[in-house]
């Protein structure tokens, strides 16, 4: 029961530090301190993308800073290692082609072929267990805002759609066909629409023995909770399982900006207080209904972590329940990640990968995050500095 839980210990540094050497636990050391500090995150931001508009050659300065530690590699083979690395500390590998904010229709189709393929190579290898896309790196966005605002299309963006429809059915049905469950990134409110009836009409047509199919769950929305319990009532009524992921959220000043230039009320939370209630609220009713749900509680957050690792062993479910797993971005919050795979839980690194250019507005939300979202950089440079001052100590 509860009472014989014992915290997981999210300070443990040695753990989360093993597998950097000194020379390593420097280089991170600086990354962070730099992103720690916003004017120095918006002013590499303007001046890399100045720099690949005139053509000069910074890959290799790109690659060799924030891209080795938020990036797995450049395609899934170059990968490997680094699965094979986070597998040897238990720790499992969700590929995550980070392809997005395209126009073109040929663009769209490469990266909804690379998504088959992480799903073939899923399949294959039991470390890496799920597959993952985003809706916006196989279809235009203004595309999606007009079908999501049920707006007329012309006849071209009508052919155009039924293209977006058709690459993502392909890519559910490959996850079904294999068994790979395939989660799909959540996307700003007003294209959200979209996302979720794409997403509970395949939710029915492929989740019927497994789910297949999984959203994800913006819980710093404040209608999030009831559209999840919504979402959950339709798969009891259509005999299906019921799958998702939960966020916090990635598209806070963009939302609250969008509200108030267009004059509707922001579909925001208020305050960081009300996201944090509502995503613990929702992770108890989540393991209470776990006999239905398959679920994924994708968190940088101690205490939220924590709260799930007590209530799974609150219920006597397995440690390592088939149905639950932790997850946590790649490079980021490892003091999580590997001080809950040691006690035995499900856990996983979102891996994103790609060329250097293709990753750039992935890299830059996250050297953004990473200066916004308060004390991210400063609990990362805290606990590196603790491995330091620890290593010294026993050197």
């Amino acid at each position: 029961m509860e009472l014989n839980h014992q915290a997981i210990d999210f300070t443990n540094s040695e753990i989360a530090f093993k597998n950097k050497t000194n020379a390593q636990l420097k280089e991170a050391y600086v990354l962070f301190k730099i992103m720690n500090n916003p004017f120095w995150v918006k002013t590499g931001k303007n001046l890399t993308r100045f720099a690949f508009s005139i053509h000069l050659p910074i890959d290799w300065i790109i690659r060799n800073t924030i891209y080795k530690f938020f990036v797995g590699g450049r395609s899934i083979e170059d990968c490997s290692k680094t699965i094979k690395k986070l597998s040897e500390r238990n720790v499992h590998t969700i590929l995550d082609f980070a392809a997005e904010g395209e126009e073109d229709d040929k663009i769209f189709d490469n990266t909804c072929n690379e998504v088959l393929r992480t799903i073939d190579y899923a399949k294959e290898n039991s470390n890496t267990p799920f597959s993952v896309f985003k809706i916006t790196g196989i279809a235009r966005f203004d595309l999606l805002v007009k079908v999501s605002a049920k707006e007329e299309l012309t006849q071209e963006e009508k052919q155009e759609y039924e293209r977006v429809y058709n690459r993502v059915k392909s890519i559910f049905h490959k996850g079904y066909e294999l068994g790979v469950p395939v989660l799909v990134d959540a996307e700003e409110t007003w294209i959200q629409p979209i996302l979720d009836d794409l997403f509970l009409e395949f939710m029915k047509a492929y989740n019927k023995e497994k789910a297949i199919v999984q959203n994800t769950y913006q819980m710093y929305c404040h209608n999030s909770i009831n559209s999840l319990k919504e979402h959950h009532k339709i798969a009891l009524e259509n005999g299906v399982k019921f799958g998702l992921k939960i966020v916090r959220g990635a598209y806070m000043e963009k939302e609250r900006a969008r509200a108030k230039e267009m004059g509707y009320p922001s579909p925001i939370q208020p305050d960081k207080a009300a996201t944090d209630r509502d995503f613990n609220a929702i992770i108890h009713y989540l393991v209470d209904n776990i006999d239905t749900i398959d679920f994924m509680v994708a968190t940088h957050n101690e205490e939220s972590s924590e709260l799930l690792a007590r209530l799974i062993k609150g219920k006597n479910l397995p440690l390592n329940h088939p149905s639950i797993y932790f997850a946590q971005l790649y490079g980021m919050s490892d003091h999580i990640t590997y001080n809950i795979a040691e006690k035995g839980y499900n856990v996983a690194k979102y891996v994103p990968y790609g060329a250097v250019k293709t990753m750039m507005p992935y890299l830059f939300r996250r050297a953004e995050e990473n200066s916004s979202v308060k004390g991210q950089s400063s609990r990362e440079l805290r606990l590196i500095e603790s491995e330091v001052k620890r290593r010294k100590q026993n050197s």
